[in-house]
């Protein structure tokens, strides 16, 4: 039975959990985070048998095969390269990493050790997108002519960041409509809005790298990309990069891409985890297919998977729709990866791949002009400051440098 430990106890691990349920080659045995009351009550209310004191005795106890790598995004490089030389096995949250040098060294530390590196991103385990795909690759709707994103991040009626503590709900608010979404202390969420500990925006560079990793899941590399991506500010200092609207040519055919961002703050969007609507639209030359579905519950009499081909709409019911099942899935994947002895999804590289997407996607908007993605030029991670520094460098900087 190989044995696993979360490194980190955030609002995310509890998601992480699902994939050991009644696996029979694999036990979630530890946890670790650096305020230990936390782990200790993770650990109690998801039954697991161990807590370590540190990230190091995780790394030196011999009966660890691999961890899973839940902390802060400048931490992930680090975190993962000593785990490869401590020989452990990692899967690394969404994005990879700050900057595609440090992907560069993860890679590397993973080949140099022998271990397996995963790229952790759910979205392509979701089993909606697995049935989107499974008919576009049978060539139900012809062939592939493009592809739009559609997300609303709602925080009326929610529990959930980025918003900053309790909104109001305005006076014409349906009746009997019940607060949505889990809960997340604002604390936690805060070192999201330092760019220094981040990498980048809390919806196009971290949330976006799911969209990023669809995008390719559906129709392959991309080639360039052009973006627009302004600020919403959310608390003094702290700004949300949305709206936004992101466009991309794939490579090798005449077929495009578009993601296109909007908070819908009045917006009532039913779910039990983040109140954020995902819609994917998948044209082909013969028919489209509609996901309707993923984080959020915008529709729930739609089915998950829809498609209309040939004057007829075919509807897709037969598959679990739940946010959690991805979880599970991706989470299955990485120890079955390690019990087979094959690459994960997403590997080291493919995860270096995602990261320069969306890397690119955010200097176009910089710079105003399409990016090819073979000519991005990587940026060294920025210098570490404290949060009140990063906000008030904000709060002072000129309003058109925002």
């Amino acid at each position: 039975m190989m044995k696993f430990v979360l490194v980190g106890c955030g609002r995310i691990a509890d998601l992480h959990v699902a994939g050991y349920r009644d696996n029979p080659d694999a036990e979630l045995w530890g946890v670790v985070d650096v305020k230990k009351k936390a782990a200790q009550d993770f650990a109690e209310r998801h039954n697991i048998p161990k807590v370590y004191d540190s990230y190091d005795e995780v790394l030196a106890d011999p009966e660890v095969t691999g961890v899973e790598i839940l902390v802060p995004h400048h931490l992930h490089c680090e975190y993962t390269i000593k785990a490869c030389e401590a020989g452990k096995n990692v899967s690394v949250q969404k994005p990879m990493a700050m900057n595609i040098e440090e992907c560069d060294r993860m890679i590397a530390a993973a080949k140099k050790a022998g271990v397996k590196l995963k790229a952790y991103e759910n979205f392509v385990f979701y089993p909606p997108y697995q049935k989107a795909k499974e008919l576009l690759d049978a060539g139900e709707i012809g062939e592939l002519r493009g592809i739009r994103l559609k997300m609303n991040n709602a925080t009326l009626l929610s529990r959930n960041v980025p918003q900053i503590g309790k909104g109001k709900l305005p006076g014409n608010i349906k009746p009997g409509l019940k607060e949505t979404g889990w809960p997340v202390d604002p604390k936690s969420w805060l070192w999201r809005f330092n760019h220094t500990l981040s990498g980048g925006g809390p919806t196009v560079f971290d949330d976006g790298y799911h969209k990023f990793s669809i995008a390719q899941y559906f129709g392959g590399r991309a080639e360039k990309v052009v973006s627009w991506i302004d600020k919403t500010q959310v608390a003094p200092g702290a700004y949300n990069d949305v709206p936004a609207v992101i466009m991309w040519k794939y490579a090798d055919k005449q077929v495009y891409g578009v993601w296109d961002i909007v908070n819908s703050e009045d917006m009532w969007i039913e779910s039990k985890y983040y109140t954020c609507d995902e819609r994917v639209e998948i044209t082909g030359s013969r028919g489209v297919i509609w996901i309707t579905r993923c984080t959020g519950t915008l529709l729930p009499e739609v089915a998950p998977v829809v498609m209309y081909r040939d004057g007829e709409v075919h509807e897709y019911w037969d598959m679990d729709a739940d946010w959690l099942d991805s979880f599970a899935g991706a989470t299955r994947d990485f120890i079955a990866a390690i019990r087979d002895d094959r690459d994960p999804i997403l590997t080291g590289a493919e995860g270096k791949s995602v990261l320069e997407f969306a890397l690119a996607a955010i200097d176009s908007s910089a710079q105003n002009r399409e990016i090819y993605l073979s000519e991005y030029e990587d940026k060294p991670v920025p210098k570490k400051v404290p949060l009140i520094v990063a906000l008030a460098k904000n709060i002072f900087r000129p309003k058109q440098q925002r």
